[in-house]
C-alpha cells in the first residue's frame, strides 16, 4: 500500500489524532504562557530572582521528556493528565527568559513618564509595561510551541493523545506493510502543524504589536 493510499484509508483516525495533536499543544502552551508571563512579572525587577527563575525553568527542560512522563504516570495515570503536566513545564522557559528579558528591556525613561501622569504600578505593569515587553514574549512562546509539537508526540508512551500514536504504532509494528505509512503519516502531520501554528503566531504579532514597536 502506497503512503497517500493509506492516508487516504485512514483520514478519519489522522484527523482525529491530529485534532487532538493541536488541542493539546495550543491549551498546554496557554497555560505555560500564563504561568510563564506570571513568573516574569513576579520576578523581573530582581535580578536573583530573575535569574532563578530562568535557571529553574531550564533545570526542567534538560529532564528527557519520556522519562519526565514515565516519572508522572505513578502519580497522575495513564492519558491526558501526565502530557499536560509534562508539555506545560516544558514550555516555560522562552516564555519565562523572554518575558524577564521584554520587561526588563523597558526604556525607564516610559516608565518615568507614567508616573508622571499618575498611573499605579499595576497600570503601568499593565499599559506600558506589558505591550513594550510583547513582541520578545511572542518570540518565546513561538519557541514554546515549535518544541511541544514534537515533545507531545511522545505522551503516547502514556496512552496520551496526538499523532505520537501513530508513530508508536508505526514504530512497535517495524517490519509489517504499514510500518513506515505510520511513522511518516505521524510525522508529517506534526510539521504540517508546526509550519500552520508559527504562521498564526505570524498572523498574531501584526495584529497585536503596533508599527511603532515592530519598527
Amino acid at each position: 500500500m502506497s503512503f497517500w493510499e493509506y492516508v487516504g484509508n485512514r483520514h478519519a483516525q489522522l484527523l482525529t489524532d491530529t485534532f487532538q495533536h493541536a488541542s493539546a499543544v495550543f491549551q498546554c502552551m496557554v497555560l505555560a504562557t500564563v504561568l510563564g508571563v506570571l513568573l516574569g512579572v513576579a520576578t523581573y525587577r530582581t535580578e536573583w530572582a530573575g535569574n532563578l527563575a530562568t535557571a529553574t525553568t531550564a533545570t526542567i527542560l534538560t529532564v528527557p521528556s519520556l522519562a519526565l512522563i514515565g516519572l508522572l504516570v505513578p502519580i497522575v495515570g495513564l492519558g491526558v493528565a501526565p502530557t499536560v503536566i509534562a508539555l506545560t513545564l516544558y514550555g516555560l522557559l522562552p516564555v519565562v527568559r523572554n518575558a524577564v528579558v521584554g520587561l526588563r528591556g523597558v526604556d525607564p525613561a516610559l516608565i518615568d513618564a507614567a508616573k508622571g501622569i499618575g498611573m499605579s504600578r499595576t497600570a503601568r505593569l499593565l499599559r506600558v509595561e506589558l505591550p513594550l515587553a510583547w513582541p520578545p514574549i511572542l518570540t518565546g512562546i513561538r519557541v514554546s510551541t515549535q518544541m511541544l509539537m514534537g515533545i507531545a508526540a511522545i505522551a503516547a508512551y502514556a496512552s496520551g493523545p496526538g499523532l505520537g500514536n501513530e508513530i508508536f504504532r508505526g514504530i512497535a509494528s517495524l517490519g509489517s506493510a504499514n510500518a513506515l505509512n505510520q511513522v511518516l503519516s505521524g510525522t508529517l502531520g506534526i510539521v504540517v502543524l508546526a509550519l500552520l501554528f508559527d504562521a498564526a503566531y505570524v498572523v498574531l504579532g501584526r495584529l497585536t504589536i503596533s508599527r511603532g514597536i515592530r519598527a
